[in-house]
C-alpha cells in the first residue's frame, strides 16, 4: 500500500505544451519494491515531460487532438474509473490515477505488489484506493478558502514539507494535509537551514523533554563453590523531544555517584552528533581499573519527532540486588524445598511488585502444600504446577527471608502439565521478577539542571529512572550440573 509517484498538472489550453507539472514527487524506496514485485513486467516512472505529454494525449487535453486514435477512442477503450494505462517509451504504465479538476491535473502511480500482465482486478489493489484519497486531500488543501493565484502557489510551495509528514517513504499516512500543515512550522524562504530527509516533518506546540533511563539485571546464581555466579546490568535511554525547529539541538548528560559502576560499551543513536573517545573505548571486555571512565556521559543530539532510544549501555556492577539460595530435595512422593532471599544492602528497599516463581516441570499437578515462610504470601497454582511466592513492595529490616516447605504431586499428565527439557533430574529454578522506580543500579541518572536545549521557548525536562529484573535465576544447590545461560536460550 504505497505510492510509486504524484503530479499536480496545471491545464493550460492554448499554450504549446498545452498544460505544465507544478508539482511532482517520486519515491525510490517503492520503486525498488516495484522492480521486484512486477518482474519482467515492470515498467520505470517517465521524466516529467513525457508523462505530461502521454497524459494529457490520453485525457484528450491536447489543442490539436481532433482525430480518432484507435488504441484510445475506440468502444474498447471506454473509461469509467479514472484509472489510465499510458504508452511511455514503447511500454505501458499501468495503473495512473488521474483526474482534471478546476483546471487541475491530480495524478499518481500506486504501487501494485503483484505482476502486471495480465492486469489483476482492480479491487484487489489496495495502493489505487490510497492513491485517490491523497489526491482528493491534496484537491481540498488547495482549494479550501483560496481567493486568488498567489493563495494557490503558496500552498503549492508547502506541499513538499506536507507530504514528508502526510506520504513519508510512498505511505499515505493522513490525506488530510491541513492536519499536517498544523504540525508544521513553516520557515521563511530565506531561511538557510533546510529539513533532512530523515525527518518527516517539524513539532509545533509546548516544547518538553522527557528522559527514561531502564537497567535490567540478569543473574544466573548456582551457590556452588566451583561454578561462579553470573550476572550483568543493562541500561537504555529512551528520550522524547517535543521541540520546535527544523534541527533544535539537546544535549543530555548522564551522570554517576561517587561509587557508581562505570557505563560501558556504549551505542548510541544516529542523530548524536559527536561523542567523547572515553566514552567510546569503555568495554567490558578490558579489565575494571581506577582510570575506567566515569561520566559525566555527555550526549548531544539533533532529536527526531517520534520517542526513541538515544543510548545502550552495560556495566559490571559489583553484586546482584538479591542473593539467593534454593534447595530441592526428592523425599519419596513428594519434594522438600528451602528457599533464601536477601537483599543487598545499597539497593533501594522499595519495590513496585517483588515475586518469586517457583515452577516444577516434568511433573503432575500439585496436590498437597505445607509450607512456612518468614514474609509476604504464598499462592499455589495446582494445575501449572507452579508456587508463587509474592514478596511484596518491601523486605524487612533484616533484608532477609526464607520459604521452607513440601509439594506433593498427582499423576503425571503429557497433555497438560508444563514441560522443560533443561529440568531433568534435580535441575530446578527459582525466577525473581521485580520492579523498582526512581532508581538504578549503577547509580545513573539524567540531571535535569544539566540537559542544554537549543530551540525556541524553554522547555519541560523531566527525568525517570527504574530497575527492572530480566531472566534473573536461581538454581537449585543440589542440581548434579548446572545450567549455563546460554542453555536457557536453545
Amino acid at each position: 500500500m504505497a505510492l510509486r509517484a504524484v503530479w499536480l498538472i496545471s491545464h493550460e489550453p492554448g499554450t504549446p505544451c498545452c498544460g505544465t507539472v507544478r508539482f511532482s514527487r517520486r519515491y525510490p524506496t517503492v520503486e525498488k519494491r516495484a522492480k521486484v514485485f512486477n518482474g519482467t513486467n515492470y515498467v520505470p516512472i517517465p521524466e516529467d515531460d513525457p508523462f505530461l505529454k502521454a497524459l494529457l494525449f490520453e485525457l484528450r487535453l491536447l489543442d490539436n487532438d481532433k482525430n480518432f486514435v484507435a488504441s484510445r477512442d475506440s468502444c474498447s477503450r471506454i473509461n469509467k474509473t479514472s484509472i489510465y494505462e499510458l504508452p511511455v517509451g514503447g511500454e505501458e504504465l499501468w495503473p495512473v490515477v488521474a483526474f482534471l479538476k478546476s483546471g487541475m491535473i491530480y495524478a499518481c502511480v500506486p504501487l501494485v505488489e503483484q505482476t502486471v500482465s495480465p492486469h489483476p482486478p482492480l479491487i484487489s489493489i489496495s495502493g489505487i484506493s490510497q492513491g485517490f484519497e491523497l489526491l482528493f486531500g491534496i484537491q481540498d488543501f488547495l482549494y479550501s478558502c483560496q481567493k486568488h493565484n498567489t493563495e494557490l502557489n503558496t500552498k503549492l510551495s508547502q506541499l513538499p514539507d506536507l507530504l514528508l509528514q502526510a506520504c513519508p517513504f510512498g505511505t499515505v499516512l493522513d490525506a488530510n494535509l491541513q492536519n499536517s500543515l498544523d504540525n508544521i512550522n513553516f520557515l521563511p524562504v530565506t531561511q538557510p537551514q533546510k529539513q533532512p530527509a530523515w525527518k518527516t516533518g517539524t513539532y509545533k506546540g509546548k516544547p518538553q523533554v522527557s528522559i527514561s533511563i531502564t537497567e535490567k539485571v540478569k543473574s544466573m546464581q548456582y551457590d556452588k563453590q566451583n561454578i561462579a555466579d553470573t550476572w550483568q546490568v543493562v541500561g537504555t535511554v529512551t528520550c522524547k523531544c517535543d521541540l520546535e525547529g527544523i534541527m533544535p539541538n539537546v544535549t543530555i548528560s548522564l551522570s554517576l555517584p561517587t561509587n557508581g559502576s562505570p557505563l560501558q560499551d556504549i551505542l548510541v543513536h544516529p542523530c548524536v552528533t559527536s561523542l567523547d573517545s572515553a566514552i567510546l573505548t569503555s568495554s567490558s571486555v578490558d579489565a575494571m581499573d581506577d582510570s575506567a571512565f566515569s561520566g559525566p556521559y555527555k550526549f548531544p543530539f539533533s532529536p527526531p519527532l517520534e520517542s526513541f532510544n538515544l543510548c545502550y549501555y552495560t556495566s559490571q556492577v559489583p553484586v546482584p540486588p538479591i542473593l539467593g539460595f534454593y534447595q530441592v530435595k526428592e523425599e519419596e512422593v513428594q519434594l522438600r524445598i528451602t528457599v533464601n532471599l536477601k537483599l543487598h544492602e545499597s539497593v533501594k528497599n522499595n519495590f513496585e511488585f517483588c515475586e518469586a516463581h517457583i515452577p516444577f516441570y516434568n511433573r503432575g499437578p500439585i496436590t498437597h502444600v505445607e509450607y512456612k515462610v518468614s514474609f509476604g504470601q504464598l499462592e499455589v497454582f495446582r494445575e501449572k504446577s507452579l508456587l508463587i511466592w509474592t514478596i511484596g513492595q518491601k523486605f524487612p529490616k533484616s533484608l532477609e527471608i526464607s520459604l521452607s516447605g513440601t509439594v506433593t504431586f498427582g499423576t503425571k499428565s503429557h497433555e497438560k502439565q508444563p514441560f522443560d527439557p533443561t529440568c531433568v533430574g534435580g535441575t530446578a529454578y527459582l525466577k525473581l521478577h521485580f520492579r523498582i522506580l526512581d532508581y538504578t543500579l549503577t547509580g545513573c541518572y539524567a540531571d535535569q539542571h544539566s540537559v542544554q536545549v537549543f530551540a525556541s521557548g524553554k522547555p519541560k525536562i523531566s527525568a525517570h529512572r527504574k530497575l527492572i529484573s530480566s531472566d534473573y535465576y536461581i538454581w537449585n544447590s543440589k542440581a548434579p550440573a548446572p545450567v549455563t545461560y546460554g542453555s536457557l536460550l536453545l
